[in-house]
């Protein structure tokens, strides 16, 4: 999938887009990426950061495997290992481009 805005984003003469249509770019890129299951942590005019993943909630497996006597403690191990939380940075550039970065 691509994630290049379509065409007619751009200025017609290949001008650098303005501080609103790099805010569309962004709008843009957004929602593909939250169609994706990405959800937006934060927003401003052409950044955005998104994240995908739950964290685990470590109090209530404790719970849990106190009450099974350690025998969920399996399942809460896989679920630590296999449960990330992802973050990435998506920032439109004054040419237009959109900048991805992983966040730890």
């Amino acid at each position: 999938m691509s994630l290049e805005p379509p065409p007619g984003y751009y200025g017609v003469c290949g001008n650098a887009p303005d501080a609103e249509r790099r805010g569309l770019i962004l709008d843009w890129v957004v929602n593909r990426r939250i169609a994706t299951g990405w959800r937006v942590e934060s927003r401003s005019g052409s950044q955005a950061v998104l994240v995908r993943g739950q964290p685990v909630n470590h109090v209530l497996h404790a719970l849990l495997a106190l009450l099974s006597c350690g025998l969920w403690a399996v399942a809460w191990a896989g679920l630590s290992v296999v449960n990330k939380v992802e973050r990435i940075a998506l920032t439109v550039d004054a040419q237009g481009q959109v900048v991805t970065v992983r966040a730890p």
